[in-house]
């Protein structure tokens, strides 16, 4: 069927050259009133026009179609390819072509846009590192410093300036650490070894370990009502509870005092249970929400408030629950509080 849209170049030429012997063989009956030399112009010119208009779309215009292909793929063309080039690609129309260079144009723009995105990403991600590592490690020059010089006779104060270093010792400990962790994560070298463990029962434990510093504030932990039936999970326990324990101690970090931290544990459907850890305090900015998970990420209340850590706890519990093949999630409003659920997968038999 006639598709003036889509014409491969023999067809072009083909409809190109009866476009012309068509009036020129009319035009020589018309004068001779003879139909031999009139079916004869007809052929010659239909012949002769196709060869000639598709030795001109193939020499030149398809030439030039060739060479944008090669420089869209930006290799040197191997034999198949050059097979391609000269029996596949001049059966496509203008209008195929076209659309394989706005396709190209498209992938093109989105890979620009993705480097751009990187770059700022590394960027600023150099920019949080240092100013994570500047910090202790100027504290601890200043200590030390002060304790070269002699000026502490003191041994009252010398003590407190050592126990100032060996903090911030162990500041830089723990970033190296996490740091060494998450690229750990990332390349996908750490082992998730999995076993069945009711998930409550983790819950309240890792609470315990850490419950001095809920202390300090009065925040007290629990599980929600209608929650409080074991559920069994199968996942990395240990992996898991560094999870846990990472979102209390930021839960404990940016609640209010006499605060509260509520968990819930919900069975989503046969596959899968929810996990959510509830507080009370500050709560995130809507527009920091998505950028939550990123290394070295703090909100602007959280560089406003004196409080400890690497900035990098929550990437770290994303890839690992990301290493379990599940989800992580945030929900939060400021002045209202913060939830944080993820997903585990459910018992194995």
């Amino acid at each position: 069927m006639f598709d003036p849209k889509n014409l491969s170049p023999r067809k072009l030429s083909f409809y190109t050259a009866l476009g012309l012997a068509a009036p020129i063989s009319l035009i020589d009956y018309v004068f001779e009133q003879k139909w031999q030399p009139a079916v004869a112009s007809f052929f010659v010119v239909l012949i002769g026009g196709f060869l000639l208009v598709s030795f001109v779309l193939e020499r030149f215009i398809y030439r030039k179609i060739k060479v944008i292909y090669k420089f869209i793929y930006q290799t040197k063309a191997t034999r198949r390819q050059e097979t391609y080039y000269k029996y596949i690609l001049p059966k496509k129309s203008l209008d195929e072509v076209a659309v394989d260079v706005e396709t190209w144009a498209q992938e093109n723009q989105q890979k620009v846009a993705t480097l751009q995105a990187n770059e700022e990403f590394r960027r600023e991600f150099l920019q949080n590192l240092s100013h994570e590592f500047k910090t202790p490690v100027f504290a601890i020059q200043s200590y030390v410093e002060t304790l070269l010089a002699g000026d502490m006779v003191d041994p009252v104060i010398s003590r407190k300036f050592l126990e100032k270093t060996a903090t911030n010792v162990e500041r830089l400990t723990n970033l190296l650490q996490d740091l060494d962790e998450i690229s750990s994560l990332e390349r996908g070298e750490i082992t998730i070894v999995k076993r069945n463990f009711i998930i409550q029962d983790l819950l309240k434990d890792s609470f315990e370990g850490i419950s001095i510093k809920a202390e300090q504030k009065n925040i007290h932990f629990s599980i929600k009502k209608g929650c409080e039936a074991p559920i069994m999970v199968n996942a990395d326990k240990e992996k898991i509870r560094q999870v846990v324990i990472n979102l209390l101690e930021n839960a404990i970090k940016y609640g209010k005092i006499n605060g509260s931290i509520k968990a819930g544990i919900y069975k989503t459907d046969d596959k899968r249970i929810l996990v959510e850890i509830s507080d009370d305090g500050v709560g995130i900015a809507e527009k920091s929400l998505p950028r939550i998970f990123e290394r070295f990420f703090r909100t602007e209340t959280g560089r406003s408030m004196d409080v400890t850590g690497s900035g990098l706890g929550l990437a770290i519990c994303k890839h690992i629950i990301e290493a379990h093949q599940q989800t992580i999630h945030i929900r939060s409003t400021e002045g209202v509080g913060t939830t944080i659920g993820f997903t585990l997968a459910a018992k194995k038999d």
